[in-house]
Order: C-alpha cells, then sequence, then structure tokens
C-alpha cells in the first residue's frame, strides 16, 4: 500500500515508521497518490499567531475574545481540553478555565499571517477557494508534472513549510471532493492529515450523522430529524423528490451528499461578500449608553478587518436579537463605499435609533457589504456633515498611531462604555 513519511517527504510501501527519518508520522491509503482535492485548515488560528508571537503564552491555555460580556472567538487547543469552545460567553469559558490567558483580537497580525499561508498556497496550484483567513479549499489536478510528485506530497510539503517558515500548524482533508475533504480535515486535528477515497466513501458516511454535512445546524438538524433523519443511511432511505419536496434546495443537496456527490468545482474566483461582527450579552440589555458602546466597538472591529484587507463596503448592516430570540435587521446604502470606523457606526447608531429601542437585546451585530477595493473609499465625504472629513483625517492618523504603539495606543471615550 502507498505510504508517505510527512516529516521526510520519503515515499515508500506500507509501514508503521519511515525507513528513512524512523518517524511515525505516516501516511497509508490505497488512493494516497491518486485524489487531487483539498482542504487545508489552520490548527486554532488567532490563538497560535498569538502564541507564535508570544513565545511567554506558548504553553498556556489561550483564548482569543474581551470582556465578561463578550464571546470566545477562538481558544487555543488547552483550553479547548477544559471544554472552551468558540461562541461561548467568556464568562463560562473563564469559570471552565480560570487560568486562561484572554487575548483581544489583532486582526492585523491574522490578516498577515494569512497571506503569508496563501503565499504557499500559490506555489502550488492556482485552483484555491479561500472559505476564511485559516482555510481553503485546493484543486491539485494536473499538478504532479510541475512539482514532480502527487498531490498528496505537495500537501505535506505545505504544512511542513506552514510549520518551519510560519511557526504555524494545520490540518488537511484529501478526498475526491469538496464536501468529502472538508469532512476529512476535521477527523484528526490539530496536525492532521485525513483520506477519504471513492472507494471507501459510502462505508465510510453510512453510520455518520447528518450534522457532518456542512450547513446543517441546529434548526436543520432539528427539522431532519422529525422526519426520522438523522444518520445518512436514513437520508439513503429517501427518494429524490420526497427529500425535494419536503426540504426544498436542501433536500436536493442533501440527495447527493448522502451519497458522498460534490460536483462543486474550486473556484479561486469567490470574492468576499461581507464582514461583521457580533456580540452576545451575559445579560440581556436595553442601556442606551452599553449598546451605543458595543455599537461602537463592533463599527471599529468591522472596519479594521475592511482597513486590513484592503476593502470598503457600501451598505451597513446593523442585526439585533431580543431577548424571545427574534431577530431585527436594518441596513442602509452610503453613497460611497467606506471602511471608516466612525462612519461606520454613526450610520449603525441611526439604524438603531430608527428601530427605536425594543429591547432588552442578548445579541448585537454590525456589517459591512457590497464590499470594493478600498481605493474607491470614502471619496466624497458626507456633504450633510461638516465634521466628517476631518475625522476621517484623525481616524487615519490614529491608524498610523495604533499601527507602531499597539492597538491600545489611542482609545475613543465611548469604546469603555
Amino acid at each position: 500500500m502507498p505510504a508517505l513519511c510527512r516529516d521526510c517527504l520519503t515515499r515508500f510501501d506500507t509501514g508503521v515508521r519511515c525507513p528513512t527519518c524512523r518517524s511515525p508520522r505516516v501516511l497509508t491509503h490505497p488512493e494516497l497518490f491518486d485524489l487531487s482535492i483539498a482542504h487545508m485548515d489552520c490548527d486554532a488560528f488567532y490563538a497560535s499567531v498569538e502564541k507564535r508571537d508570544n513565545p511567554e503564552i506558548r504553553n498556556k491555555p489561550v483564548i482569543i475574545g474581551g470582556g465578561k460580556r463578550g464571546v470566545v472567538a477562538t481558544a487555543c487547543y488547552i483550553a479547548r481540553i477544559k471544554g472552551v469552545r468558540s461562541a461561548m460567553p467568556m464568562f463560562k469559558a473563564l469559570k471552565l478555565c480560570p487560568e486562561a490567558v484572554v487575548v483581544k483580537p489583532r486582526m492585523a497580525a491574522y490578516v498577515e499571517a494569512s497571506r503569508a499561508i496563501r503565499a504557499l498556497m500559490d506555489e502550488l496550484t492556482p485552483s484555491i477557494e479561500p472559505l476564511s483567513l485559516d482555510e481553503a479549499f485546493l484543486d491539485l489536478s494536473g499538478t504532479e508534472k510541475l512539482h514532480g510528485a502527487p498531490p498528496a506530497v505537495s500537501l505535506a510539503r505545505l504544512i511542513k513549510r506552514m510549520q518551519d517558515e510560519l511557526g504555524l500548524s494545520g490540518s488537511i482533508g484529501l478526498s475526491h471532493n469538496k464536501f468529502l475533504a472538508k469532512v476529512a480535515s476535521d477527523l484528526d486535528k490539530p496536525r492532521g492529515f485525513s483520506i477519504i477515497g471513492a472507494a471507501e466513501t459510502d462505508d465510510f458516511l453510512r453510520d455518520r450523522p447528518v450534522s457532518l454535512i456542512w450547513g446543517v445546524g441546529q434548526v436543520t438538524k432539528t427539522a431532519l430529524s422529525k422526519a426520522g433523519i438523522r444518520t445518512f443511511a436514513d437520508l439513503l432511505r429517501w427518494e429524490r423528490n420526497d427529500l425535494s419536496a419536503r426540504f426544498g434546495s436542501m433536500g436536493e443537496r442533501l440527495y447527493f451528499l448522502a451519497r458522498g456527490q460534490d460536483r462543486r468545482r474550486v473556484s479561486s474566483h469567490a470574492p468576499m461578500k461581507s464582514i461583521s461582527n457580533e456580540t452576545t450579552f451575559f445579560d440581556d440589555t436595553a442601556e442606551l449608553d452599553i449598546l451605543d458602546g458595543h455599537i461602537w466597538r463592533l463599527a471599529e472591529k468591522v472596519s479594521d478587518r475592511a482597513k486590513a484587507r484592503d476593502l470598503a463596503g457600501r451598505v451597513v448592516t446593523l442585526k439585533l436579537k431580543r431577548s424571545n430570540h427574534s431577530l431585527l435587521t436594518r441596513r442602509l446604502s452610503l453613497h460611497d463605499p467606506t471602511q471608516i470606523a466612525d462612519r461606520i457606526y454613526r450610520t449603525a447608531r441611526n439604524l438603531f435609533d430608527q428601530v427605536g429601542n425594543q429591547g432588552p437585546y442578548r445579541l448585537l451585530g454590525v456589517g459591512l457589504s457590497d464590499l470594493s477595493p478600498a481605493d474607491s473609499a470614502d471619496l466624497t465625504g458626507d456633504l450633510l456633515d461638516a465634521g466628517a472629513q476631518k475625522r476621517t483625517d484623525a481616524e487615519r492618523a490614529t491608524d498610523k498611531i495604533r499601527k507602531k504603539f499597539g492597538a491600545d495606543a489611542i482609545l475613543k471615550g465611548r469604546s469603555l462604555r
């Protein structure tokens, strides 16, 4: 059976250890050198960047987030062992892992690391479809002649270079389509490399829960459960027309995924559609000063992400979730794109005022969409606001100071509410 050492990249026949370097990190699979669709997912990306940049916290549990009212953005694997999970309220995370080091997100650092990883991937193939800063699909079909090695070897080399050159680790899923590659990348994290071959697809999926399907959240899972569908084997008992009649377009998708079929291509032209950030409150609140402070902080985070990616957006969105879980969403299209935190904040705050305080609220979110390159941003200013240009100039100057001396070098008073 084909085998590959993940440490020295030696190819050999089946064995428990590499015959060259004696490493036990060996991949063996009948289709190891035949598959070419991959999903690369960094391991606890934000936390890994923080640990790389600050060796003092390298062996400590790290939570990326902020504030007792906030939620966990991500956590390192040490914290995850204690039960900490993404989107968990911060107070609960700290109760599970009181010794954790809490670090505020540094989007500029994460974007820089993401670009460095992307540069390594670009050397392998032009067919890359990013899903976020820390994960992407890759299609390495036809690259064996170029690199003198099958896709599995190129992918193992990619992960090795990420560790050696960037100090970051990742996990690989390799299969014959995107759906299964994404599933495979989650099977053995961190530092995993998992393979789902065409010949084993049916047996692999049959007894797995339908929640394995990307996009099947709690609501869809409940709807499927009411129809008696809990596993892929349950899905296989349904006819295609019946699934479509019961679940619409989702039913059509489920029919094919139940059989391990996914015809989607890896698309390198899928643009980012929006940038958003939201926070869930520890206690539901209707207090205006607290809500205003959160609107500013969220607008600033959205602005920072847009600036880091050299993007601007023309549509500002405000999202509110009330204590009964009902959602209120409002959006406004601007005359020209923006990436300025002050303008995003003022637009979101106006949307909040139009809604009226229908709280208490349990969640607040701010977003920016209809994205375009930043060179088209904030060209005309606000003709109805004489101070807008001065505030924009002040924000640009503040950005330069924060970049040189740190994110907390200058803070607005409203951010402390």
